[in-house]
């Protein structure tokens, strides 16, 4: 084998805009999957020591193979607080800030820049606002109907204010307008004006990143974004950077993943200056080594985009695209199940998988080869990994003998 396998990882990571991940469903969800990652690749894998404080849970994973043992240290940066905030907020602020949300990506012309770089995501971002029009719509007509029939505005008004409240009791909580709502309406606080409880999480947490990078015995620091959760995760590491210019520069590698990322979503604002120098300083640090993650079927991630190149950044120091099949992590049964999930084939990037693939991932945040080795080869870990689970012999190269400049990959 060429390099040394990664024997420690310390891994942070943020997810996206999921109301539903309470401290006791993420850690399950955390076992179930990684229930899945183990028959996969035949390796064992143990779950222990979890803690929860305000600004993360923390979990040990020991995962085994014939020749191989990591010990990962897993944080996942808790924000649910702050989603579940924006929840209790009454319907009719949400509705109304909703409304002005949508105004503000039409008239600033970020919907058109969606619609340039990738149009399924300018459909995920138009089909909350278009559902809720075409049920209002429908409560109107109910009205009209109830006019035409009884003559009455008074029963005309009754009768769509009932078809409203009906809106608002069904359709309104089964499709999860609210939660996309309220998704929207965070973006644009974030992008306008920043929200200070996430900031100051973050702020504590960059600190944390430093103390670690500067004194814990671990092979590898793994920062891994999902969703808009790549977007705190940039912030995350800007912040730290700010406090440590020099991180990532000693024998502790440090890697930046966005799977699934709506670091565009931000990023494509004309009023998200502050994200885009964020992100740019990210890059430009070159200690700090950028993969991103896309797949086609998922319409919550920019399929097949450079993400600096279309926010006019500089791309010398793009993040590394790789461009996975989510349909080849599953068996066929259960892919037919879940394709027309969109929110269930979103999260399949932090997920199980059934086959082995270049994306798997428990083996980027639990394996012993490095992410940033994953990220390179062209078939991820799969060549990497014998079929008892053991190391293969020929695989893999260390980080100081992998190319050192990021850019576009297929």
């Amino acid at each position: 084998m060429t390099g040394k396998p990664v024997a420690k990882r310390l891994v942070f990571h943020i997810g996206g805009y999921d109301p539903i991940t309470s401290s006791v469903n993420a850690q399950r969800r955390f076992e179930r999957e990684i229930a899945r990652f183990q028959r996969t690749w035949s390796v064992k894998a143990a779950v222990d020591g979890f803690h929860c404080t305000a600004d993360q849970m923390q979990w040990n994973v020991t995962t085994t193979g014939p020749d191989w043992l990591v010990e990962t240290d897993y944080r996942l940066v808790r924000w649910h607080d702050v989603i579940e905030a924006f929840g209790r907020r009454s319907i009719w602020s949400r509705i109304s800030v909703g409304i002005l949300t949508f105004l503000d990506f039409v008239m600033t012309g970020t919907l058109w820049r969606y619609l340039l770089t990738n149009w399924r995501y300018a459909g995920f971002f138009l089909y909350p606002f278009v559902m809720f029009g075409l049920l209002i719509a429908s409560a109107f007509l109910i009205g009209v109907v109830a006019f035409k029939i009884t003559g009455s505005i008074p029963i005309a008004t009754a009768g769509g204010l009932f078809g409203f409240a009906t809106v608002l009791a069904g359709p309104w909580r089964w499709l999860h307008l609210g939660d996309l709502f309220d998704d929207w309406i965070f973006s644009r606080e974030y992008i306008r004006s920043g929200n200070s409880e996430i900031e100051q999480r973050l702020e504590r947490l960059a600190a944390e990143l430093v103390v670690a990078a500067s004194n814990f015995a671990v092979d590898e620091i793994l920062v891994i974004g999902h969703s808009l959760g790549a977007v705190l995760a940039v912030d995350l590491l800007d912040r730290a950077l700010k406090l440590e210019p020099a991180l990532g520069r000693n024998k502790k590698s440090v890697t930046f993943l966005s799977v699934g990322s709506s670091i565009l979503k931000v990023g494509l604002h004309p009023k998200a200056v502050r994200f885009r120098t964020t992100i740019e300083r990210v890059a430009n640090s070159r200690a700090i080594f950028w993969g991103d993650y896309q797949a086609l079927i998922d319409i919550m991630n920019f399929y097949k985009s450079r993400p600096m190149a279309e926010m006019g950044l500089s791309t010398e120091n793009e993040a590394t695209v790789r461009v996975v099949r989510l349909s080849r992590m599953l068996d066929e049964d259960m892919y037919r199940r879940i394709r027309f999930r969109f929110f269930r084939l979103h999260c399949q990037f932090v997920s199980g998988n059934d086959r082995r693939t270049s994306y798997d991932y428990f083996m980027l945040t639990c394996g012993p080869i490095s992410a940033k080795s994953q990220t390179l080869a062209a078939d991820g870990a799969v060549s990497m990994i014998a079929d008892d689970g053991g190391l293969i012999a020929s695989a893999p190269l260390s980080d100081s003998e992998l190319p050192a400049s990021p850019g576009a990959a297929a």
